[in-house]
């Protein structure tokens, strides 16, 4: 069995691969469309991070793979619908950076409020400039989360516990943490908070969140970041908006195009401005987040192959194993009616003696699970048979 990694996963993924048995291939940067057909040849595992683009051809060309890895928290880079499709199980990592993510938010915060930037490449170009002039507490002050999921809500307790109180908007209903308060619209939120930070997910309906007329609507000489997504935002609109005084800072960590390789140029319009922070998608990039993301994504894909596991899947109906007992049937078909008639026809053609069953369906796909411990002969082949079946397979 093979496992290809890209975009330089941690170390710790290759080892847990390794001991389990698996072939190892290490890649540091991203893959094109082509390269990555061509390199997924015979490769049952895949790892990716945010920027190697899983599309319906790199599925179509991927018979081999049963499995991808996300390791980091978006899945948006992988086209879902197809790897469900093709029975290909993804997972990826949505709590091993959380921490990581809030921490930096924190850290930028305080230093947006006392332009530490500035004040740091003062000091480096040999001039002293002792002054407060623009420079705030954080305590006191009013942050605007934008989104209220994992990460969202940890911010909003880091912050109160610096003295900030904490509005929140998100579309979903979310139980309010410690003193924060919910908002009921976007506007409200830009009208009353000081800083704003967005922590949305990658769904298509957050492209462009942020433009001139949402900057606009920030109240003037406030603060703005972004380290969820780089589509959510227009970099030329809040460069316009930094450059006019209405935005006191910004710290950026996502862009809406990034370089594929570490040392590759990068460009924005953002460059060069004053109290602005760029930071090359390094939110989770911690050593305790990257162990932990290596860790339970690895983890993950053995369950999956090892027992046939869905738990926390992005793309497959979540089923829950128990123990195995006997030979372990995974069936996985398109969700069309029919399809479990004609399962429990075969298993009982074949006098399959079920010691286990356990089944679910997204709108997608249906995923069977199916402990025997006697059958006749044939059994996996028939399976493979029945109309709409997406893959079979069996676990000795």
């Amino acid at each position: 069995m093979k496992a290809l990694l890209l975009e330089n996963i941690h170390p710790e993924a290759t080892r847990i691969l390794t001991e389990a048995g698996y072939e190892v291939e290490n890649r540091r940067g991203a893959l094109a469309e082509s390269e990555l057909i061509e390199a997924l040849a015979g490769v049952s595992l895949l790892g990716i991070r945010s920027r190697t683009q899983i599309t319906p051809k790199v599925v179509e060309h991927a018979p081999d793979l049963q499995a991808i890895g996300a390791f980091c928290i978006g899945t948006n880079q992988i086209n879902l619908k197809s790897t469900a499709r093709a029975g290909i199980a993804c997972f990826n990592a949505p709590y091993s950076n959380t921490r990581s993510v809030v921490e930096l938010a924190m850290a930028e915060i305080v230093a947006l409020a006392r332009h530490l930037t500035d004040k740091n490449k003062q000091m480096h170009d040999g001039l002293w400039d002792k002054s407060a002039a623009g420079s705030h507490e954080v305590r006191g002050r009013i942050l605007g989360l934008v989104g209220y999921g994992n990460i969202g809500s940890q911010l909003s307790v880091l912050a109160e516990a610096f003295g900030m109180k904490v509005l929140f908007y998100d579309i979903a209903d979310k139980l309010a943490l410690g003193n924060a308060e919910r908002v009921d619209t976007l506007d409200e939120l830009l009208e009353r908070a000081e800083t704003i930070s967005v922590h949305v997910d990658g769904r298509a309906a957050n492209a462009k969140l942020f433009g001139a007329d949402e900057f606009a609507k920030m109240r003037p000489r406030s603060l703005f970041l972004n380290l969820s997504r780089g589509f959510v935002f227009e970099p030329a609109a809040l460069a316009a908006a930094v450059r006019s005084g209405h935005i006191a800072g910004a710290a950026v960590d996502v862009y809406p195009t990034e370089p594929k390789a570490a040392g590759d140029p990068f460009h924005s319009e953002l460059q060069g401005l004053p109290n602005v922070i760029l930071t090359p998608h390094v939110g989770g990039s911690t050593k305790e987040a990257q162990v932990d993301i290596g860790r339970f994504v690895a983890t993950k894909l053995l369950d999956y192959l090892g027992t046939g596991s869905t738990l926390m899947s992005v793309n497959l109906p979540h089923v829950q194993v128990s123990p195995q007992q006997g030979t372990r049937v995974l069936h996985i078909h398109r969700n069309v009616p029919g399809v479990l008639a004609r399962l429990t026809q075969s298993l009982s053609t074949h006098e399959a003696n079920i010691a286990f069953q356990a089944l679910n369906t997204n709108p997608e796909v249906g995923y069977v699970v199916t402990d025997v411990t006697s059958a006749r002969p044939g059994l996996i082949q028939e399976l493979k048979e029945i109309p709409d079946t997406v893959r079979v397979r069996r676990i000795d």
